[in-house]
């Protein structure tokens, strides 16, 4: 038996501390097999440890959850017998690592989320965040020396294989990726963000869960073989990374998406045979977390025999094997006796299906290999019983006091860099974090299994649930500048958008699923920074009536001791009782008139224009930026006229204003129309509160959306608002987009050369 030394320990991420709590709890000295078993289920990643205190305050019940967290997918009701599971998940560090295998695995493993629960994935999108391509997209710094240059050139390799990863796993598995975002920044460089998403579909009566029920019930191993890829990928994801970071690759998982779909539709028949009493996904810490996890759920203990596990490699230690995180495998329970049927249905999709053990009574884990007992540990002490720690926490001194004072005049001084507000228009279009993305979702397939209702583009993608009327809308958001500079603020209009979003299409938000990306929670103003978050969030949920029912947290998010931006991410679902009341984005129709639901208050101070026009840096928009204060009442009446508008058809369509503000909004509109060529639109704004005219045009204010409709439906519209902000701003028509405000013209351009500056920014960017 191999001694463990404290130099043991520290490879394993357990401090002296826990490794005293595991003496504690064996009774003894623990095993290689037992010390690999408690450092990946003591691990951030899996036990959440730093969290899980704070993620007690999100709102997780309502009216139409079924699944609250702690599954591997949250469920919801949708009507009809009908619901819908879902989930969003990090996988950060092995995308910097290994960008392709890192993305194509993070979306192997959250659709095998998903479909543990009984669902069939119908949908996927990712939350992308990277570093920035050229010195043109990193405001206030300059290119020189080669370091620049070197980090710009891992930044576009990151991207491009990240999205060829999503790509690839999701078109071969067969899952269309309709959505998401793809942001840069500085802080995410050489430490990017992959957060995957996926939704899938299931009758309420055939739901199943990850527990290990039933006392003498055989376990089976399904699916691919177990090989020595993925090794400690729990604990890799649990710490920052440093100049040895590269050094890692065997830690990140490969992937087989053809082998996943056989995996899926075996999984399901089975599931159909009634020959299951529970099924587990092996996901991060493998074989382990999924056996352990389906004990503690269940309250039972588990035998399981490693010799007879299938491994694609010779001589696989028992260590090995209970670490591995080869992908494309499940764990199921099945009913005593109907393990062959179990065993048959994955032989006729030539998947292996083997017995390796039992549920036993009691609450212990025992592990066998070739006759040898490798581990015995109570199963509570590796979940239930993990380290929970309440981490110091401590506002950063711009928090206790933020130096706001002048910091939209600051924006104004700077405006002598651009030469007026048409300049500023292209250039803001053509920006890293507004123009089109094209370039990456035209390289998935968004239209396979041909329910996508509304394609990439959109405020948010709409996907139809065939045998009915209703089809459901889902969208990913984030913004790490408007967390890092008030975290419960930026928290709110997070969520906020994303609700919009999903209104936009004319739905009615339903639920939220979240990926908390941050740095490491051993700094105390990054807890601090957490727990403003969760808080931010929980009434922004509560507000909107949208239960977390799912999520992830990565933390540990920094390269060389420096962090990501504070990143939340937000998965909102929304429910269309009727697909013929969709609503899109883009204008329609000449002589359509516009409007603008909402009001416009001077918010330039965090913005995009702040950054591309004015050219502050990211850490001068925090040092001395102040996020937009959101109105969550008025955002309510915001968001229930225009679904009021939707349901009642009378919109021609509808776009919520974020990113770049009103100009940008309405310049979107009169050219991401993804069913009719582009149009032009004359627009008149008013300015009854003396605003600059960068922050009418520009200004990131919330709980804004444009809208168009056909001149007859005014009187019918001004009814259906009521009491909400309305504004008459302008009309649809011509080749030309033109505003003005209180009449004098500040932009005038022709449409066609907005688009092409919207559209080929980012490919000429990667072309550099």
């Amino acid at each position: 038996m191999t001694a463990i030394t404290p130099e043991i320990v520290a490879q394993h991420n357990l401090t002296p501390e826990e490794y005293e709590r595991v003496l504690e709890i064996m009774g003894r000295e623990p095993s290689m097999t037992e010390l690999g078993i408690f450092s990946v289920m003591w691990s951030e990643h899996c036990s959440y440890k730093s969290s899980r205190i704070h993620l007690r305050r999100l709102p997780t019940t309502g009216e139409r959850v079924i699944v609250p967290p702690g599954e591997n997918a949250g469920v919801v009701d949708i009507g009809d017998d009908w619901c819908v599971a879902f989930k969003v998940e990090s996988h950060n560090h092995p995308s910097f690592i290994e960008p392709f295998q890192g993305a194509a695995t993070g979306v192997g493993g959250i659709l095998r989320d998903v479909f543990t629960m009984g669902a069939r994935p119908i949908a996927a999108m990712n939350s992308l965040r990277f570093g920035p391509l050229t010195a043109e997209s990193e405001p206030g710094a300059a290119a020189t020396g080669s370091r620049k240059q070197q980090i710009y050139k891992r930044n576009k390799a990151i991207l491009r294989g990240c999205v060829d990863g999503i790509a690839h796993y999701g078109n071969c598995f067969g899952v269309p990726t309709i959505g998401g975002e793809v942001v840069f920044d500085e802080s995410y460089s050489l430490n990017p963000l992959v957060n995957a998403f996926a939704l899938g579909i299931v009758r309420k009566d055939q739901i199943f869960f990850g527990k290990a029920e039933g006392i003498g019930n055989p376990v089976l191993y399904v699916g691919a073989k177990t090989g020595r890829d993925g090794i400690h990928g729990a604990t890799m994801a649990s710490a920052e990374f440093d100049d040895e970071a590269l050094e890692k690759r065997p830690t990140v998982q490969v992937g087989d998406p053809f082998l996943e779909k056989l995996l899926l539709e075996a999984c399901l028949e089975a599931m159909r045979s009634g020959a299951i009493a529970g099924i587990q996904d092996m996901g991060a810490a493998g074989l382990t977390s999924s056996s352990v996890e389906m004990a503690a759920r269940a309250g039972t203990g588990l035998e399981l025999d490693l010799s007879l596990v299938p491994q694609r490699e010779t001589g696989m230690t028992a260590y090995e094997m209970m670490l591995s995180e080869s992908q494309e495998r499940m764990l199921i329970v099945a009913k005593d006796g109907r393990e062959k049927e179990v065993v048959d249905v994955f032989k006729k999709w030539d998947l292996d299906a083997v017995v390796i053990g039992k549920v036993v009574e009691g609450h212990r884990l025992k592990v066998f290999h070739n006759g040898v007992l490798e581990a015995d540990i109570p199963v509570d002490t590796v979940t239930d019983a993990a380290p929970r720690y309440e981490r110091p926490m401590k506002a950063p001194e711009r928090a206790n006091g933020p130096n706001v004072e002048g910091a939209n005049d600051s924006i104004a001084n700077r405006k002598s860099q651009i030469a007026n507000s048409n300049a500023a228009l292209l250039k803001l279009l053509a920006s890293p974090n507004i123009c089109s993305k094209h370039w990456v979702y035209e390289q998935y397939d968004t239209m396979v299994r041909t329910n996508t209702a509304i394609l990439p583009g959109a405020d948010a993608a709409v996907m139809r649930v065939k045998e009915t009327r209703r089809a459901i809308s889902m969208c990913l958001d984030g913004n790490g500048r408007y967390a890092a500079v008030d975290p419960r603020e930026g928290a709110k209009l997070i969520v906020a958008e994303a609700a919009r979003n999903n209104v936009c299409t004319g739905a009615r938000p339903i639920a939220v699923t979240n990926c908390l990306n941050f740095p490491s929670p051993e700094r105390p103003e990054i807890m601090w920074s957490f727990s403003e978050v969760i808080d931010g969030m929980s009434e922004a949920c509560r507000a909107f009536d949208t239960p977390v029912i799912s999520g992830n947290v990565s933390f540990y998010n920094e390269t060389d001791g420096k962090g990501i931006l504070p990143t939340p991410t937000i998965g909102m679902v929304g429910l269309i009782e009727d697909v013929r009341k969709l609503v899109t984005q883009g204008f329609k129709d000449e002589g359509d008139m516009i409007a603008l639901l909402g009001v416009t208050n001077d918010d330039l101070s965090v913005s995009e224009y702040a950054q591309t026009i004015a050219g502050f840096s990211t850490d001068e928009l925090i040092a001395h930026g102040e996020v937009p204060k959101i109105d969550l009442d008025l955002e309510v009446k915001v968001q229930k006229a225009c679904r009021a508008l939707a349901d009642r058809q009378l919109l021609k369509s509808a776009h919520d204003c974020s990113d770049g503000g009103l100009a940008i909004a309405i310049a979107e509109s009169c050219f991401s129309s993804l069913n009719r060529d582009a149009i032009g639109s004359m627009i008149d704004l008013s300015n009854p509160q003396t605003l600059s005219d960068a922050a009418i045009l520009f200004g990131e204010s919330p709980s804004r959306i444009v809208i168009s409709f056909a001149p007859d439906k005014l009187e019918w519209v001004k009814d259906v608002v009521g009491d909400c902000p309305f504004e008459l701003i302008g009309t649809v028509g011509g080749e030309r987009l033109s505003i003005s405000i209180d009449g004098n013209g500040t932009i005038d351009q022709s449409v066609s050369d907005l688009e092409k500056a919207w559209t080929n920014a980012l490919e000429k960017r990667l072309e550099r």
